[in-house]
């Protein structure tokens, strides 16, 4: 499979691309990071021009958010619940997802794109619960921002070594994703406990 979407990538430009990353948010299974990286390689090689592919993922990445959102919106936790498998958003991995949205909250979205089987989820949960869209929006535009940059540049840097790295990289994303997402919670609650300090001193 991995194979054939390259090969569309070769044939089609940027309009794949932009299709393969838009599907692969929306719970189609497409491996978003690996086809990056590999793209990211071939910017190295002059074949796609790398600013060009990062904007075209970015916006690709960001059209799967919004249509997962507005789905999530409209049809609600049952109808997910009961049709989800058809687009690989099992039981077991909604519940899994949601458990990470009930605990961290929109942070889930921003770091869920480099959890496996939680990144597909968070922008359908964000829509049940009502989130506000634009809020919504905002995280979900930085955590792609990070994601897509990330990919595309270890591809650009790493060419011929994407076999052998790949693996290592998809066994500790998950890891690395929760310890930035630990420390980022981590700061925020440091910068507000000092402000709340200098409003009780003044």
């Amino acid at each position: 499979m991995l194979e054939t979407l390259k090969q569309w990538i070769l044939e089609y430009g940027y309009a794949a691309m932009y299709g393969l990353l838009c599907f692969g948010i929306v719970g189609v299974g497409v491996p978003d990071e690996i086809l990056m990286t590999v793209v990211g390689y071939w910017t190295s090689i002059g074949w796609f021009g790398f600013v060009a592919s990062a904007a075209v993922c970015y916006a690709g990445t960001m059209t799967g958010m919004t249509l997962s959102y507005w789905i999530g919106h409209k049809v609600g936790k049952p109808f997910l619940w009961r049709y989800g498998k058809w687009v690989k958003l099992t039981p077991a991995r909604l519940e899994k997802a949601e458990g990470f949205f009930h605990r961290y909250g929109l942070w889930t979205v921003s770091f869920g794109y480099f959890i496996p089987g939680v990144r597909h989820l968070t922008c359908y949960l964000a829509g049940i619960s009502r989130v506000n869209f634009w809020k919504y929006w905002l995280f979900a535009g930085s955590g792609a921002f990070i994601w897509v940059l990330t990919f595309l540049t270890l591809g650009h840097f790493i060419g011929d070594s994407i076999d052998t790295i790949m693996p290592l990289v998809h066994k500790y994303m998950a890891v690395g994703a929760v310890a930035v997402a630990i420390l980022a919670g981590a700061a925020a609650y440091l910068v507000m406990r000092s402000r709340n300090r200098k409003r009780a001193v003044q």
